[in-house]
């Protein structure tokens, strides 16, 4: 009886054994799973691996094969089996490869891909006429020398590693930080010299804004001359695994890091650029595209580092975009004044500093920002307009008058001799043309009519300077000038009034005014104007 019972124990083991793991090329996982499995060191079966490999035979596939599996293992690829399909009509659908066919890594190396060939599935002929290539790429060209001079010792294991292992990465560290101290000089004389061959000019700010991204470009040159040197050192696909996403993160952070460094020396040599510019409105756009340029790069460098992590770069950006919809769709007013606020800085309706009337707000713009638009009235109070309804909004800019324009009526009394008025106006057209504020080619000062209770004396001239202060002060000279001249030629300047005639009445006087009209003393105050200018 216990005869009996050991042989079906036996014969149960047996045949468990055998259907544990067999050669199974019905779907990609399966082809996969049996290329990989009997190519590890407690089932390593060659011969069956070989049977994934289409187009090589023997020996030529069972070194295919195995390359394959060292290509891998060297770049640090381990295969998730839960994520390759068991479908044997599986079709790929991406851009990557169309057909009947499964790309293991699509994004790090997509050559390597198994395909249906009738009714198996197989590393495709592409794949296997790439692998000696592949190899190449992948391991320097004293890697299997380095094996072959490496003593017995050498190959004893501390913690999965063996020790010339340990070595090899000793050797690669002291490399990097004699590397480090060597190209962190030449980096930053190249980029100098780049600077300088863009803009032919530098200063402290830009110089120490270089200082600060030569380290990053240093350091990412150093991790790429690692990526390349550490299959050589044959590390378990583990230990590589860990190795190069802690590479491949501190790549992504460091050119995160290079590309904020770059927006800033950009917006360093546009900030130089816009303060010699007349207008104010692009030193005002220098934090707001630093802003969103900063934004953009740090948005860019998480999403790739999610995928590092395993997730589609195809699935991160639909839920951003989902989630970018939503948000827009939550605040329709943030998203309204943030696209006024590029309708402004691409029309540039005005400047920082300009005399703006906009609806009911007039005053000088002081900022403008992502939301809103800072207006200061001339009682100093602030104004926020919001850049949605600002870029709908009718913008009269008078700081975009070429000249300030003031027109005025001076009122000279009724009683004013034809003879002292045109004197007058002779006087004050000469004023304007000796100002040194007012166009002295375009102005008016002319009788233009007969007013309530006085003579209409035409004055229009054109302020040379745009600032409303200075405007103010030239009027204020441009007043006395006239009302010196008012003064010397005996001109009065009429008020509202009513003139009642009591000329007839007993022992009155009139009240008409005793003009001196001497011509020659007139000329000769008219004259006098150019001298006392």
């Amino acid at each position: 009886m216990k005869k009996i019972l050991l042989f079906f124990i036996l014969l149960s083991y047996t045949l468990i054994a055998q259907n544990k793991v067999k050669v199974d090329l019905s779907n990609p996982n399966s082809t996969i799973y049996t290329h990989l499995y009997f190519l590890q060191p407690d089932s390593f079966e060659p011969e069956k691996a070989a049977q994934t490999i289409y187009g090589f035979e023997g020996k030529d596939a069972e070194d295919a094969a195995i390359k394959l599996k060292k290509i891998l293992d060297g770049k640090g690829l381990k295969v998730d089996f839960s994520k390759i399909p068991k479908d044997k009509f599986y079709s790929d659908t991406t851009d990557y490869k169309i057909g009947n066919r499964y790309v293991l890594f699509p994004y790090r190396m997509p050559e390597v891909y198994v395909e249906r060939i009738g009714d198996s599935w197989y590393y495709s002929s592409e794949t296997t006429s790439k692998i000696n290539e592949l190899y190449k790429r992948t391991f320097p060209w004293y890697t299997e020398k380095l094996q072959q001079i490496i003593p017995e010792f050498g190959h004893e294991k501390l913690f999965k590693i063996e020790l010339w292992q340990y070595l090899g990465l000793l050797i690669l560290a002291l490399i990097c930080v004699a590397l480090f101290y060597i190209l962190k000089k030449i980096v930053y004389l190249i980029l100098q010299k780049v600077q300088y061959w863009i803009i032919h000019k530098s200063n402290d700010k830009i110089k120490l804004a270089l200082k600060k991204l030569t380290r990053p470009i240093v350091l990412l040159i150093l991790i790429w001359f690692l990526k390349k040197e550490l299959p050589s050192l044959e590390l378990p696909l583990d230990i590589n695994t860990f190795i190069f996403l802690a590479l491949n993160i501190m790549v992504t952070v460091f050119w995160i890091y290079v590309f904020l460094k770059l927006v800033k020396v950009v917006m360093d040599i546009y900030a130089d650029y816009a303060e010699s510019t007349h207008g104010k409105l692009d030193d005002q756009l220098v934090p707001i595209l630093h802003n969103f340029l900063k934004g953009i790069v740090i948005f860019v460098g998480l999403l790739k580092l999610l995928t590092l992590f395993g997730i589609e770069p195809v699935t991160v950006i639909a839920g951003a975009s989902i989630g970018g919809i939503a948000v827009a769709l939550a605040s329709q007013d943030t998203v309204k004044n943030l696209i006024g606020t590029v309708m402004i800085f691409v029309d540039k309706p005005f400047h920082i500093g300009d005399w703006i009337e906009a609806g009911t707000v007039v005053g000088t713009v002081e900022t403008v920002g992502f939301r809103s638009t800072t207006v200061r009235a001339a009682d100093t109070s602030v104004y926020q307009i919001p850049n949605s309804a600002l870029s709908e909004m009718v913008v009269n800019n008078k700081g975009l008058r070429a000249y300030r324009r003031y027109t005025t009526n001076l009122g000279l009394r009724y009683d004013t001799p034809p003879e002292l008025i045109d004197a007058f106006v002779k006087g004050v057209r000469k004023i304007i043309e000796l100002h040194p504020e007012t166009r002295d080619d375009a102005f008016n000062v002319e009788f233009s009519g007969f007013g309530d209770s006085s003579l209409l004396i035409l004055l229009n001239v054109y302020f040379v300077q745009l600032d409303w202060n200075i405007e103010q002060a030239s009027k204020h000279s441009l007043h006395l000038a006239i009302l010196k001249l008012a003064a010397e030629i005996g001109v009065d300047f009429a008020f509202p009034s009513t003139t009642v005639m009591i000329e007839q009445f007993p022992e009155k006087k009139s009240i008409a005014a005793d003009y001196n009209i001497d011509f020659n003393r007139i000329q000769q105050i008219i004259d006098g104007i150019n001298k006392k200018e």
